[in-house]
């Protein structure tokens, strides 16, 4: 029996990259429907004017950061 799994990807100097079964839901508990969508994009740099999602604006505004695994503490 294999289990699907979410994956993450941070992208440099853009957003995080989901991919796998999605449910994104706001702080309300209200889902957004995602049917279709086997991968989403939110935004890291807080200017996107589809936040959650990415639209891109990070190119515009020259978000910059990058991440690579750490200890957890």
């Amino acid at each position: 029996m294999s289990e699907e799994v979410v994956k993450i990807t941070v992208r440099p100097n853009g957003p995080l990259r989901v991919e796998g079964p999605i449910v994104l839901k706001d702080a309300d508990g209200k889902e957004w429907d995602l049917t279709g969508k086997p991968a989403i994009s939110l935004c890291r740099c807080g200017h996107s004017e589809k936040r959650p999602f990415c639209d891109g604006s990070h190119n515009r505004v020259g978000f910059q950061c990058t991440a690579t695994p750490a200890v957890l503490t």
